[in-house]
């Protein structure tokens, strides 16, 4: 068997496993403290702060953002930031989708010192970036997830898929995937969480013993579109497991999941 072998097996093992024990308690934890923030079992209330004025030499601006001139800083939540892509998408007004969505996922981490803007600038001057924005956002709403993935995967310097999975999760708010699941945001820390649960299959298998291949499939940039597919099909897999327990609302979206397990750490 060769590496990807090994890679399969030990997915095929996760997706029987799903989520253990210690995870879920986490979870459950995670609820009890947020429970009234998502009422109604979804993430839009999730709330990121950052500084306008940090982003001034950005264009387009998305009008329903805080005007850049202000000064101090300003809250914008995943439902803002849903209505601010659904109506940019309307217009194909793709890089002011990608603005919203860059923004709300760098927050305030790394502005300070520019590298949030200015790397958001230079994605901005890529030749050809409206056609690769268009092109996964087709993609999407005619094959799906995993295609509209790929349609982004290294094709926009700098924008990598920490952060066009954040365009990909907004933009499947508008535009529903053609079949298959609705795209997740995919992170360097969501990949840490599901290389944990890796290692652990691997080991108690034998089919990763040094935790290797759980190190190479769940790297901390630069996955496949194969394994963002993997990942997807995990995370759903994973919301039934979660919402058929007592700490968890049953009727809760996938995503839920994934902004839960973004910040509740269970190792």
């Amino acid at each position: 068997m060769n590496r990807q072998d090994w890679a399969d097996a030990v997915d095929r093992e996760m997706a029987t496993r799903l989520l253990p024990e210690a995870a879920l308690q986490a979870l459950g934890r995670w609820w009890n403290k947020n429970a009234t923030g998502y009422a109604d079992g979804a993430p839009g209330a999730h709330t990121v702060r950052y500084t306008p004025s940090r982003w001034v030499q950005i264009a387009p601006w998305p009008s329903a953002l805080a005007p850049a001139s202000r000064s101090g800083d300003a809250e914008v939540s995943r439902a803002q930031v849903a209505s601010i892509v659904a109506d940019a998408l309307r217009r194909e007004a793709f890089r002011e989708a990608m603005v919203a969505t860059y923004v709300w996922g760098k927050g305030k981490s790394g502005s300070p010192g520019g590298s949030g803007p200015a790397t958001l600038q230079k994605i901005l001057a890529v030749e050809g970036l409206d056609a690769a924005l268009a092109c996964a956002v087709t993609a999407l709403g005619e094959h799906g997830a995993k295609a509209a993935y790929a349609a982004l995967n290294r094709r926009v310097p700098g924008f990598g898929p920490s952060f066009f999975t954040k365009f990909l999760y907004f933009a499947g708010k508008a535009v529903p995937p053609a079949s298959g699941p609705e795209p997740l945001i995919l992170d360097r820390l969501l990949a840490r969480r599901l290389r944990s649960l890796a290692v652990v299959a691997g080991r108690e298998t034998g089919h990763d013993p040094d935790g290797s291949v759980a190190a190479w499939v769940w790297r901390d940039r630069g996955w496949s579109p194969h394994r963002y597919e993997v990942y997807l099909s995990f995370m759903h897999a994973a919301a039934a497991q979660v919402a058929a327990t007592d700490g968890w609302p049953s009727d809760a979206s996938c995503d839920l999941l994934e902004c839960a397990l973004f910040h509740a750490a269970w190792e």
